[in-house]
Order: C-alpha cells, then structure tokens, then sequence
C-alpha cells in the first residue's frame, strides 16, 4: 500500500480523508494544521493562529519548545523503550526528580491521562482493603457531578454526561456522585464508613471551567483527614502552572493524598501521566497487580524531567497568574451581553447567552477566521486556555480579535 504525505494538498482534502476513513468521535473545528510553534499554530494553506486550547492544556509551555525538543530528540537517539521487566537508567533518576518535585515518597507513571486516573481508583480501592479496613467489595469513591475525567468504561461509570455515557452500559458499581462545589453534600456521603476516596478537578474544565468557591479544596483536605477518607485531586488540566500556580490545590496550600497528573507533563510532545503518593498508599500495589507496557519508557521520563524543569525555569505559573488576571479584566470590557466571564489564571472560559444554540459554534468559527482557534465544550461555553509563554502584548492582539468576532453575536 502506498503511503503520501499529501505536502501540497489544500484543507478539503484533509477533511474529506478524515471523515473517510477515521472514526467519527471528534467534531472538530474545520481548519488542518501542519506546524506549531510557541502560541502559534499554521494551516496547511501558511495562515497563522493563536492556540487557545493549547491541546486541553497539554502545550503549556508552548509548541516545540526547544529544550523539550532537544531532549526528546537527544532520548530517541539512544534508548525510546525497555519495558517495565528491565530496569533502566532514565526512570529511576525521573522518579526521584518528580517526588522531590511535588512531595510525595513514590510515583507510578503511566501514559494517557484516563491511565493515571484509572490508577488512581485501583489505588484507593487497594488501601481502602488493606490500609483502612473496608470489608471486601464494599468500598466507595465519591465523585463529582459534571465531572470529567476521562472515556474508559470504569470513567464513564460515574459520569453525569449523557453524550460520554449512554449505551454503555453496564457500569461499574462502587461510585457515590454529588453535587462540585458543595462542602455540605460531601460531608453527608462521608460520613459512610465504607468511603476510600473523594476524587475531584479543582476546577471542572470540560464543563466549562468551573471554578469552585474559596475555601473549597481547604474543606474537602478537613473532611477527608477527619473521616480517613483519601483526597484525590485530578490535577490533569489544572496542574502544571495552568491556574497561576504549580498545582491548582497550591491556591489554598492543600496538599492531595493522591495527585494525578498528565498532559503537559510532556510539554505536549507524547503521552506521559503519573500517580503520586506516599508509601502507606502506593506500597499496597505489589508487583504484578498493575501496570503498563509504555508507562515510564526513558523517553517519556527524559521528556518529563525537562518540561518539569522549564516551568520553573521560565516562571510560568507567575506569568499565568499575572496575564490570566488581565485577560480576565481586559474580556470583561469588552461591550457585549452575550458573554460572562469566569477562569482562573489562564484557563478561562466565556459562557455564551444567546437564543441561537449554536451561537458558540458560529463565534468559534469566526474567532478561526480572525485568527485564533478555541473550541465549545457543553455547546455554550468556550475555553481560552492558551500556552503559558504568551505575553501581553500577545494578550492584547488576542482581545482584539475577540472583540472583532464576538460582534458575530449582535446579528
């Protein structure tokens, strides 16, 4: 079979070959883009964007990043895979950085984000058996309505969104949903016994970046000690610099029992996610109970040690922090009734009020013509996640192009 690259093709033929011969569970946006570089992507046809999605926060420190690239090229000329029946000289060194990094005494790595939750569950149903005492079969995660994280089976078994869930069935037991951002209804479904863990997004991005009120994750650390119920936080989008701080729990100094992150974890170069806890928690995993062909590969470990490194070295949650609180105020000038303005650092997002139901859709197309690419999530909502790299000026450009294309709402 003869295989092409298509260098001169033309977008059409992209999305024609697409809807041809790829499954059909995206809706994307109908632009094809060939090169990416900082906050900027291009077109297969040369025009230039603002990303504003930065691949659901996995490109925070911007596309290509040098030092990234440097050390994935560098890997990949020496060792890419070994798998877990041999050790190798990367992983360990990759291990010891990562739990120095965030504080934790172990890390289990694996590769896609839904992995490391996935992982995250067997975790806290492994130490609710033989840590806490929880009879056989009985023990409970409490999860969050409109949450999302991730498409597995065991994921969609506690979703609340239909499009995620239905005719999936059947789903796995074990699971408790109750209302994001309600101290009272999670004190009330922890009082059961049976109860291993709370898992939760600091701030519920697919839904439209929901951002909970002050002194939430504080209430949800107070609850989990005082019933010895785990806190796991699902830092996969908020992590990592994003909210204006490394982890998005580090706004009200709480630190999670089990931390799960991913995404930009690779600097949005491959699929890298890891699970971090202390030893009373992850020593309950013996060998053989869990694991992955790919999960820490040295090249993974070489790629995530260096993206870890730029976001400090290139003040990145400062820069998020700084630049998201201008975007914030800067959106809100903007004359318009059909936009309320909600985020925190740069992950932020618009709710669209408008009779048209597709009114969302039509301004993300219009933003694409003017420039800047951004995606609904829950039809009326967009994210405006860009790389954390950007800079006012940028920021300034950016609001520009905004203003110009939410006039398509005034039609």
């Amino acid at each position: 079979m003869q295989t092409t690259m298509h260098e001169n093709a033309d977008t059409q033929f992209f999305l024609d070959l697409e809807e041809k011969y790829g499954a059909h569970n995206y809706h994307p946006l109908p632009v094809v883009l060939s090169k990416g570089q900082g906050v900027y992507v291009w077109d297969v046809e040369g025009k230039r964007y603002y990303d504003f999605l930065s691949g659901y926060s996995a490109v925070n420190q911007g596309h290509c990043h040098p030092a990234i690239i440097e050390t994935l090229v560098k890997q990949a000329q020496v060792l890419t895979l070994t798998s877990r029946a041999f050790y190798n000289n990367i992983l360990g060194a990759y291990e010891s950085f990562i739990t120095q990094y965030f504080g934790y005494d172990k890390v289990l790595p694996m590769n896609t984000g839904v992995e490391a939750v996935e992982t995250a569950l067997k975790l806290a149903r492994k130490w609710a058996y033989e840590v806490k005492g929880v009879e056989p079969l009985k023990a409970k995660i409490i999860v969050c309505a409109q949450n999302f994280h991730g498409r597995t089976l065991g994921v969609i078994s506690f979703s609340t969104d239909p499009a995620s869930k239905q005719n999936y069935g059947p789903y796995l037991p074990g699971f408790q949903v109750i209302p994001y951002n309600d101290l009272t209804a999670l004190e009330a479904a922890i009082q059961d016994k049976d109860t291993a863990a709370f898992l939760f997004e600091p701030i519920q991005g697919e839904a439209g970046v929901v951002v909970p009120d002050a002194g939430y994750y504080k209430g949800i650390r107070d609850l989990c000690t005082q019933h010895n119920v785990l806190m796991m936080a699902d830092e996969i989008q908020t992590g990592l610099c994003r909210t204006g701080r490394m982890l998005a729990c580090d706004h009200e100094d709480v630190k999670p029992d089990v931390l799960i992150l991913g995404k930009a974890l690779s600097g949005g170069t491959l699929p890298v996610s890891a699970v971090l806890a202390n030893d009373e928690i992850m020593l309950t995993i013996k060998p053989g109970e869990h694991g992955s062909t790919y999960g820490g590969n040295p090249l993974a470990c070489a790629v995530a040690i260096k993206a870890l490194q730029v976001l400090k070295e290139e003040n990145m949650a400062e820069n998020a922090e700084a630049l998201g609180t201008y975007f914030r105020a800067e959106l809100k000038k903007i004359d318009s009734e059909h936009i309320q303005v909600r985020g925190m650092g740069l992950l932020n997002a618009i709710i669209i009020k408008h009779p048209n139901p597709n009114a969302a859709w039509e301004l993300c197309l219009a933003l694409k013509e003017n420039g800047l690419l951004a995606k609904p999530t829950h039809g009326d909502k967009i994210r405006f996640a860009p790389p954390l790299l950007i800079t006012k000026a940028q920021i300034d450009e950016c609001i520009q192009i905004i203003k110009k294309s939410i006039e398509v709402l005034h039609y």
